[in-house]
């Protein structure tokens, strides 16, 4: 697809038979019950919390920055890919993005709101770029040469190194249902209250992770009531900003209980019937219902880069927009292209969350 499509091509025509659904149909729960993105965002949604003057000044660097500046909106260009998911695997589509100022380039290019990588990546160019646009150091990371591979989020970087090379953010993995959740979890949360009290703003990827959430009939990693209940976890730790997937499917505690043959968990059959649906909307909306109502912002992730990048990177960000969410943090799909289409990409789905055709549903 060449850029004149990626950067014309109308929503309705991209969306395709899905067109009506996400962005003509009306959700379960009303946006009356949401704190929704908007200029105001920051002193809206904070004004009454604990977070103290710098926090919010970091937060609104965050939010007044980019394309997306003082939307309520965010996009973010995470490339911590590196160690998550190997150098190889991550930059060999694309070499020059072994060179760690060609992935602020990209995100300064695009007209993203942050940076968000590794400690090496960012301090290796932090003198030239730190002043330029918004740095989110990820704290933890996956690595993946202990054999046999274990998913087990460790630390890399510490609050004082982001604090001396000027971020404004910090984020962290947390692996909801692993062996190792509550670990992370204790860790995080200090972590959290250290940035905090250095003036910082926090962003916590909530992943699930267990063998057992997977099933022979859906992956129930994506589910609604159970990346929520990761959301709802996340929140009460202190997190400023959510990341998580977007949402496939639902009825995770249940598929989980039948595998295990036995109890799991607590939940509300509402939350199937009354509080949301099969629509993709309803979904994500019970994602950002589970973020205090949406008075933290939920970005969703871009997920992976495929055939069809255009269409599901424009998707995700009508669902996210659309349920009440604040934005995408959309790697893959961008760094493993080319460098202009990559950027491209990224301001196509800005776009979405630029266009007031497109409404909070």
């Amino acid at each position: 697809m060449t850029l004149s499509d990626l950067q014309q091509r109308p929503v309705d025509e991209l969306l395709g038979d899905e067109a009506d659904l996400l962005l003509r149909t009306q959700p379960k729960v009303s946006r009356d019950r949401l704190h929704l993105p908007g200029p105001d965002v920051v002193s809206r949604m904070f004004e009454s919390s604990d977070r103290s003057p710098q926090v919010l000044r970091s937060l609104q660097q965050l939010y007044g920055s980019g394309r997306l500046a003082h939307t309520g909106y965010l996009s973010i260009l995470p490339v911590d890919q590196g160690i998550e998911h190997s150098a190889a695997h991550s930059f060999a589509p694309t070499p020059e993005y072994f060179d760690s100022e060609a992935i602020v380039e990209l995100a300064v290019e695009a007209g993203c709101s942050a940076v968000a990588s590794t400690l090496g990546v960012l301090g290796s160019v932090a003198r030239r770029w730190a002043h330029r646009i918004p740095f989110l150091v990820k704290l933890n990371h996956n690595q993946l040469l202990t054999a046999p591979n274990v998913h087990e989020q460790i630390l890399f970087a510490s609050v004082d190194q982001a604090w001396n090379m000027g971020a404004v953010a910090v984020g962290a993995t947390i692996y909801f249902g692993s062996d190792d959740c509550n670990r992370e979890l204790q860790q995080i949360a200090a972590l959290f209250e250290q940035a905090h009290s250095r003036g910082m703003a926090t962003v916590l990827w909530c992943y699930l992770r267990n063998p057992v959430f997977k099933q022979p009939e859906a992956d129930y990693h994506l589910a609604a009531d159970l990346t929520g209940q990761a959301n709802h976890l996340g929140v009460t730790i202190g997190a400023d900003i959510i990341k998580q997937k977007l949402p496939e499917n639902n009825g995770g505690y249940g598929a989980v209980a039948r595998a295990l043959g036995q109890s799991y968990g607590m939940t509300d059959e509402r939350i199937y019937d009354e509080l949301s649906s099969a629509n993709p909307i309803d979904l994500c909306r019970y994602q950002v219902l589970n973020c205090y109502s949406g008075r933290i912002g939920l970005i969703n992730s871009g997920g992976a880069a495929g055939k069809n990048d255009v269409h599901d990177a424009v998707r995700t960000a009508v669902i996210n927009k659309r349920a009440g969410g604040c934005g995408l943090i959309m790697g893959r799909k961008a760094f493993q292209k080319p460098r202009q289409e990559g950027a491209a990409l990224i301001q196509r789905v800005q776009d979405v969350y630029l266009d007031p055709a497109i409404p909070i549903a």
